[in-house]
């Protein structure tokens, strides 16, 4: 399928599908006169990429895990050698930064108690 049939079947416009290619997620074949050809598993493919995305997980950990990725609906990550190691660690930067966000909360919650406080000068 070309391009904008796959762009269609996603609904990822193809500046973002041509983005994936040059970071090396999708692998289109090209014909005679150039154009990307993608083979029929591509739309499965780009689904499983936007689901990682949308994990927390980049492009660089995504195109360590594709060749890990497979065609099983529910299970689209084999653990091989790298796939555990680098979901683990995108999940415990997620929990550090859940903490972190949560030390903020719990500061501005002191601060606005302490804004609220004060008198207002003049009074």
């Amino acid at each position: 399928m070309l391009i904008g049939e796959l762009a269609r079947r996603t609904s990822v416009s193809t500046r973002l599908l041509r983005y994936y290619e040059e970071q090396g997620l999708l692998q289109p074949q090209r014909d005679s006169l150039g154009y990307r050809s993608y083979a029929e598993d591509a739309p499965e493919r780009v689904g499983r990429i936007r689901d990682m995305l949308a994990a927390g997980l980049s492009t660089e950990d995504i195109r360590s895990l594709l060749p890990c990725a497979t065609g099983h609906v529910g299970k689209w990550i084999q653990a091989c050698d790298k796939s555990v190691g680098v979901v683990e660690s995108r999940q415990s930067d997620l929990d550090n930064r859940i903490a972190a966000l949560e030390r903020q909360r719990e500061l501005l919650a002191v601060q606005r108690a302490s804004i609220r406080k004060v008198e207002p000068a003049g009074r």
